[in-house]
């Protein structure tokens, strides 16, 4: 048989008080706080002399600089001295190790550009200029070989390969050459003494007008002309014909005086200027080149004074030839 029970809750238990602060400030009112903070403030307690009961003692100084700054310095001197030892006795002794090396001098030479000079003899070594060249439009370079007959006229010019073997008038083959001009030449064949090419097949060269060479004209090698070498105008030795050796020096007919530069006369600059010039076979003066300037466009001036002037042709065995000549063109205000 069932019983009907009621459970009854026990009574709550009482919770305990925490207590952070003393019981007489928690209980204090406001009032009795502000006062006694005044009294604090203009009335403080005094307290009994706070008594030491300890003594000092005297440890050492475990961070003194004065005594790590002795113990570097000291340190640092001593390496110091030690590596300088070091790198003087490496120095020394390296020193003996080595050996001078000799120096290695390069010396550069710059290639010689001028053109050979044609073997002529001793006594007549003197040449008088001028010069000339041929060819025959062949394929080939004309070798090295002796120059045909020197004479002052020429009829018939030189050649290795002849083309007419039965000619109506057979004339000698010669070269324009002043007489005094001796060329030493043991070759047996004909060609040219200014070649590179010292043996080959026949060939008057990759020239024109006949002759022999690269040039043009009748003569021997790459100038132009009856002559020989890299000259024009017949003769030999380079550029036109120089006075003397037969050749008469031209004679001036007229020359007008040159103009003033304005630069120069407000200067009041004054002097010679010296021209180099060639004097053809007309007369005419051409390819003029400044020998000594002057300045002060006293050249410029120089040069378009002697373009005018008029001349009496260098002659050689009664024939005018082009001469290369220096003339003089003075200033003068007074």
């Amino acid at each position: 048989m069932a019983t009907n029970q009621t459970l009854i809750p026990p009574p709550p238990q009482q919770e305990e008080e925490l207590h952070l602060l003393p019981q007489t400030t928690m209980d204090e009112s406001l009032w009795s706080s502000l006062r006694e903070n005044i009294r604090a403030a203009f009335f403080p307690e005094k307290l009994p002399p706070l008594e030491l009961t300890s003594r000092p003692v005297k440890v050492r100084e475990i961070w003194d600089r004065d005594a790590y700054k002795k113990q570097s310095a000291s340190l640092s001197l001593v390496v110091h001295v030690a590596v300088i030892a070091a790198l003087i006795a490496v120095s020394i002794m390296g020193a003996k190790v080595i050996k001078q090396q000799p120096k290695e001098i390069v010396t550069l030479i710059a290639p010689d550009l001028t053109p050979p000079q044609l073997p002529m003899t001793k006594k007549n070594a003197q040449t008088s200029g001028g010069g000339g060249g041929g060819g025959d439009r062949d394929k080939l370079q004309a070798p090295k070989g002796k120059l045909p007959k020197a004479a002052m006229e020429q009829i018939t010019p030189p050649a290795m390969v002849i083309r007419n073997d039965h000619p109506k008038l057979a004339v000698e083959p010669t070269v324009v050459l002043p007489p005094q001009i001796k060329m030493a030449s043991n070759m047996p064949n004909l060609g040219n003494p200014m070649s590179a090419i010292p043996s080959g097949p026949p060939s008057n060269g990759v020239g024109s007008g006949g002759g022999i060479g690269s040039g043009a004209g009748g003569g021997v090698g790459s100038g132009s002309g009856p002559g020989v070498g890299p000259g024009h105008g017949g003769g030999i030795g380079g550029g036109a014909f120089r006075v003397g050796g037969g050749v008469s020096a031209p004679k001036a007919l007229d020359t007008p005086d040159p103009e003033y530069s304005e630069e120069a006369r407000k200067a009041k600059y004054q002097g010679t200027c010296v021209l180099w010039l060639i004097v053809g076979p007309d007369g005419k003066p051409r390819d003029i080149k400044v020998a000594r300037a002057l300045g002060m466009g006293l050249d410029q001036k120089a040069i378009e004074a002697v373009r005018n002037w008029k001349f009496e042709p260098a002659m050689l065995n009664g024939k005018p030839v082009a001469v290369q000549i220096n003339v003089e063109v003075n200033f003068r205000l007074y």
